[in-house]
């Protein structure tokens, strides 16, 4: 169900009400009766899930250091350096391709 913003044309009042999309807009300020619209928003914010969106995965090697030695039980892991060669590799190909 999405949440719609609304104001109330007399008192300015902004509030949001959690509403089915079939439900008819609110047409009366719950402060003070006046007439209310449904004014448009900027929605709300989105949730990523699955690898390569939480704030740990592209950190510097000092804040994972810092960070495992704050939490004992977690562990940060290093990408190997056959791998990270291999993507440095890859990537100047992609330059290159790019350049001719």
């Amino acid at each position: 169900m999405p949440t719609y913003q609304y104001k109330c044309d007399e008192c300015n009042f902004e509030f949001e009400e959690f509403q089915k999309i079939s439900e008819k807009p609110i047409k009366s300020c719950p402060r003070c009766g006046g007439k209310t619209r449904r004014i448009i928003s900027g929605g709300a914010g989105f949730l990523l899930k699955g690898s390569g969106f939480y704030s740990t995965d592209y950190r510097s090697e000092s804040y994972k250091k810092g960070a495992a030695l704050e939490m004992p039980g977690k562990t940060f892991e290093k990408k190997s350096e056959t791998s990270k060669s291999q993507s440095e590799s890859s990537g100047r190909q992609v330059e290159k391709k790019l350049k001719e």
